[in-house]
């Protein structure tokens, strides 16, 4: 908490960028030095900036651009530029969630809209952008009016995406994160990072700590892995009921110590669905975590202590234990808008893809409806 107080908390080295977004090949995301370009406009902003909520919020509402130039400050020199982000075509009309039903809608990646007439819970903001070309996909527009709950599994970037999430905070009421483990480089407290970045209603979770909703509930569940075997708590799959439907976001997680979901099963008893992740290849640890390791690294042990996901046994060691109604693979980053947050790319020979394959196989063994998601779908439970 002392670090945001402090003279090593700089918001001066915080920054927006703003463009139009034309396509999905996108430079990637940790490439520098990031270099100012003359189709884009940098503004320097913090990111707790509410002028970027009234930015923001004109997606739906439709104000004069120049409320907006005056919020952020814009300068009169990039007028031009700035006038460029505005349409007078406005957005489609949103398809409401059927009364009585359940709608669960898979925006790519680990992005999931889980919704009732009363209540929207969305899981690991990242949306794409609607520009006309490439495959279908959820966008801005299918997205509800509020968000009542939005859900952070954990901090890596294709997860906690400040992109998306700064356009999404006029609508969001609560924020869920993990707990941290308390003041380490390698596990920053999500709470104290939002909340700095503007967010109010950051709402910390234990693991199995549980938040009721009008129709439902959230639980926090285990996370294993994936985190190159560092002591990093800040990471949850998160259990959503709503309408006694029962859903269970496993992300990244890598299922290995299949027990635990013994012990679990009389809580996540009923699953309609559960969504599972499967990048079992995964980076190396220094791919994330090199710049806060001391001491040489050999390459063995690097290797060994991957940021993987499920294979197909361990994610096979979760459903034969839990028997959902249905799996779905997803957090693939395997998406065209989310390779320059992933660096990703599969052939069908790749591993985790070969791997998904034989997680829908087997899952069919057992009578168990699977699919790998990719690019939108949409579920409605009644």
């Amino acid at each position: 908490s002392l670090l945001y107080r402090s003279r090593y908390y700089d918001e001066g080295a915080q920054s927006i960028e703003l463009s139009v977004v034309e396509g999905d090949d996108r430079g990637f995301v940790f490439n520098t030095p990031r270099l100012e370009e003359a189709e884009s406009l940098r503004l320097p902003l913090p990111y707790r900036s509410e002028g970027l909520d009234r930015l923001f919020r004109m997606r739906e509402e439709p104000q004069d651009p120049g409320v907006a130039r005056e919020a952020l400050g814009v300068p009169e020199s990039a007028n031009g530029l700035f006038s460029r982000l505005f349409t007078e075509m406005p957005p489609g009309e949103r398809e409401a969630c059927p009364p009585g039903a359940v709608r669960v809608r898979y925006f790519g990646h680990a992005c999931v809209l889980v919704e009732t007439s009363e209540t929207t819970v969305l899981t690991d903001p990242v949306i794409a952008y609607a520009h006309g070309a490439g495959i279908p996909r959820f966008s801005w527009a299918d997205l509800p009016d509020r968000i009542d709950y939005a859900l952070i599994t954990h901090a890596h970037q294709d997860h906690c995406m400040l992109e998306t999430l700064l356009a999404l905070r006029h609508k969001i009421g609560h924020i869920v994160v993990p707990r941290n483990a308390g003041g380490g480089l390698a596990d920053p407290s999500l709470k104290l990072v939002l909340e700095a970045s503007g967010f109010r209603n950051v709402i910390e979770i234990d693991e199995l700590g549980r938040i009721e909703l009008p129709d439902g509930s959230i639980t926090s569940i285990p996370f294993f892995g994936e985190h190159g075997d560092l002591g990093i708590r800040s990471k949850t799959t998160y259990l959503v009921r709503l309408k006694e439907r029962s859903f269970l976001f496993c992300a990244d997680s890598n299922a290995y110590e299949p027990m635990v979901y013994e012990h679990l099963r009389d809580l996540l008893a009923g699953l309609e669905a559960v969504f599972v992740g499967m990048e079992c290849d995964g980076a190396p640890m220094s791919w994330l975590y090199g710049p806060l390791i001391t001491s040489p690294l050999a390459r063995r042990m690097d290797q060994s202590r991957r940021l993987d996901a499920s294979d197909c046994d361990r994610a096979m060691g979760l459903v034969s234990r839990l028997r959902p109604r249905s799996v779905y693979i997803y957090a693939m980053g395997s998406e065209p808008w989310l390779t320059y947050l992933t660096s990703i790319h599969y052939s069908e020979e790749s591993r985790p893809i070969v791997q998904s394959r034989g997680l829908v196989s087997a899952c069919s063994a057992l009578g168990i409806p699977a699919e790998a998601l990719f690019g939108k779908k949409e579920m409605v439970f009644r």
